[in-house]
C-alpha cells in the first residue's frame, strides 16, 4: 500500500513546499512567513510577466547596467542620501557630480554652483519652477505689485510640469503644436508672456516629438520682449534627455548657461546620464539664482545640514553610480556611446523607410534631437494600424509606443523607438527583421480595414 506522508522534508525544493501550493497574498499580510528561498522564487515567478526591459523601446530610462553598477547599488542599499553627517563621503560625491554638470553646462561659477540630486528629473524640474516662482514673487513684492497670478510658458511638456502648475498654483500656458511647428519657438512667444510670467521652459528633448526646442532662439525672443515691454523673464531648460547628449555630440548648440537668460537646468541621470533609475539633477546658474527661502536647515540627523529637495530620505546608490559613470567614462566615453546610438538610429530610420509602408516623422538627427526615430503610416496602408503593429511586436518582446499626437495634430499617429545605452546595430537589425515579419503577417491577416465613405467601418480589435 502507498505511504502517505503527513509532514514534508525541510530539504525539499521550493516547488515541493506547502507555500508553493498556495497563491501569494494579494490583500492581506499573512499571519506566518515562509522560507526566504521559497518566497524569492514565488515573487520572481510573478515578475516573469513583466516585459524584457532591454527590449523596451518606449522608455527614455536606462535599462542596461555594467556589473560594477550592480555592485555599487548593492553596497549602497543602506545609505540615506539626506543624512550627510552620517554619510559624508556619499554627500561629497553628490557635490562633485553637481560641479561636474555645472561645468559641462558652462556655468560661470561651476566650482561654486548651487544644485543637488533629486528623485528623477521631475523633482528637479519642480525645484527649478519653484525657484522661478519665488524670485518673481520677491521682485513683485519689492515693487509693490500683485503677485497672486503667476504663470509659466512652455511648449508641449511632460506631465511633471502639469503637476508643478497644479500643485503650486501656477497657470500653465502650454503653447499648442501645429503641423509646421512642433514645439515652442521664438516667433510665437510674445503672445504668451506678460508681467506675471515667472519663467519660460523650453524642453531640450520633447517627449512627444524627441526634438530640441530652440533655446537660443527663445532667449533672443525674450531679449526683444524685455527691450519692448520691460518683462525680464528667466529661462529654465528642461534637459531631461538632451542635457546628457548634446554636450558630447553637438557641443556647439547653445542651450545651456552660455545663454545669460538661462537660470537653471534639470536633467535625468537615469536617462542618458546612464545611471540606474531614480536619480535626477538640477543646477542653478549661480548661488544667487537659488532663493534662500527654498533652503531648510535640519539638525536632527547628527549635524546642521541644508536641504532644498521636495523629498527627504532617499537612496544614495544611484548618486554614487552617477559619479562612477562620470569618472569611469569621461567625456570621450559618453561621446562614443551617444555616437553609436545615433548610428543605430540611422540604421532603423533607413530600414523603416525601405519597407515602404511608413513615412519618417523624426529621424534621429543629432543636431535636432535625441537618438530616437518615429514614423507615421503611409496613407495608402489601410489593412493595419500602428497600434496593431505595436501589439504584434510585443509578441516578439518589443515594447514600442504608438500614440496620437497632441491637439491640433491629434489625427497624426506616430510610432516611436527610443535608443539607449545597451542598444547595438545588431539589435537594430533584429528589430527591423521583426517589423518585416509583422508586415508579412498583416498582408495575410488584415486587422484594421478603413472603408471608403458610405460603407461600414471595420475597426481593429482594440476598438480604435
Amino acid at each position: 500500500m502507498p505511504v502517505h506522508h503527513t509532514t514534508r522534508s525541510k530539504n525539499l525544493d521550493a516547488y515541493a513546499s506547502l507555500a508553493a501550493g498556495r497563491a501569494l497574498p494579494k490583500y492581506q499580510m499573512p499571519e506566518d512567513g515562509i522560507n526566504p528561498d521559497v518566497a524569492y522564487n514565488l515573487v520572481m515567478d510573478e515578475l516573469m510577466l513583466d516585459g524584457n526591459a532591454r527590449q523596451n523601446l518606449a522608455t527614455f530610462c536606462q535599462t542596461w547596467m555594467e556589473p560594477n553598477i550592480h555592485a555599487i547599488m548593492d553596497k549602497c542599499v543602506d545609505k540615506n542620501m539626506i543624512d550627510k553627517d552620517e554619510y559624508p563621503a556619499t554627500a561629497e560625491l553628490e557635490s562633485r557630480c553637481v560641479h561636474m554638470l555645472a561645468d559641462l553646462w558652462h556655468s560661470p561659477e561651476a566650482e561654486e554652483a548651487a544644485g543637488c540630486s533629486t528623485i528623477g528629473s521631475s523633482e528637479a524640474a519642480m525645484l527649478g519652477g519653484l525657484a522661478m516662482k519665488f524670485r518673481w514673487r520677491a521682485r513683485r513684492r519689492k515693487e509693490g505689485k500683485d503677485f497672486s497670478r503667476p504663470n509659466i510658458v512652455t511648449g508641449p511638456v511632460q506631465v511633471c510640469w502639469h503637476k508643478f502648475a497644479r500643485y503650486f498654483d501656477v497657470e500653465l500656458r502650454e503653447i499648442p503644436i501645429q503641423h509646421d511647428r512642433l514645439g515652442m519657438d521664438g516667433a510665437v512667444l510674445a503672445g504668451y508672456v506678460d508681467e506675471n510670467t515667472i519663467g519660460v521652459v523650453p524642453t531640450f528633448g520633447v517627449t512627444f516629438t524627441c526634438h530640441y526646442e530652440p533655446v537660443e532662439e527663445i532667449c533672443q525672443a525674450l531679449d526683444r520682449i524685455q527691450k519692448e515691454k520691460g518683462f525680464d523673464i528667466p529661462v529654465h531648460v528642461d534637459a531631461a534627455s538632451g542635457g546628457f547628449i548634446a554636450p558630447f555630440v553637438e557641443p556647439d548648440i547653445k542651450w545651456d548657461f552660455r545663454l545669460p537668460r538661462v537660470m537653471s537646468i534639470n536633467a535625468s541621470g537615469h536617462k542618458y546620464g546612464l545611471a540606474p533609475l531614480g536619480v535626477g539633477w538640477v543646477v542653478w546658474r549661480d548661488k544667487k539664482s537659488l532663493p534662500d527661502d527654498l533652503i531648510f536647515w535640519v539638525n536632527y540627523l547628527g549635524g546642521n545640514m541644508a536641504t532644498f529637495a521636495l523629498n527627504f530620505s532617499r537612496p544614495g546608490g544611484q548618486i554614487v553610480a552617477q559619479y562612477y559613470l562620470l569618472t569611469r567614462l569621461g567625456r570621450q566615453g559618453y561621446r562614443e556611446i551617444m555616437a553609436n546610438l545615433y548610428k543605430s538610429a540611422a540604421c532603423i530610420r533607413e530600414g523603416i523607410r525601405e519597407l515602404g509602408d511608413f513615412e519618417t516623422f523624426f529621424g534621429g538627427d543629432p543636431q535636432k534631437g535625441i537618438p530616437a526615430v518615429s514614423w507615421t503610416l503611409h496613407p495608402d496602408v489601410r489593412h493595419y494600424s500602428l497600434y496593431d503593429l505595436s501589439d504584434r511586436l510585443r509578441m516578439r518582446g518589443w515594447q514600442v509606443s504608438a500614440y496620437s499626437m497632441l491637439p491640433n495634430i491629434q489625427e497624426t499617429v506616430v510610432m516611436r523607438v527610443v535608443l539607449r545605452h545597451g542598444f547595438s546595430d545588431d539589435m537594430a537589425l533584429l528589430f527591423l527583421e521583426d517589423v518585416k515579419r509583422c508586415l508579412e503577417y498583416f498582408k495575410k491577416h488584415p486587422v484594421s480595414v478603413v472603408q471608403t465613405s458610405g460603407e461600414v467601418n471595420v475597426f481593429d480589435h482594440a476598438g480604435r
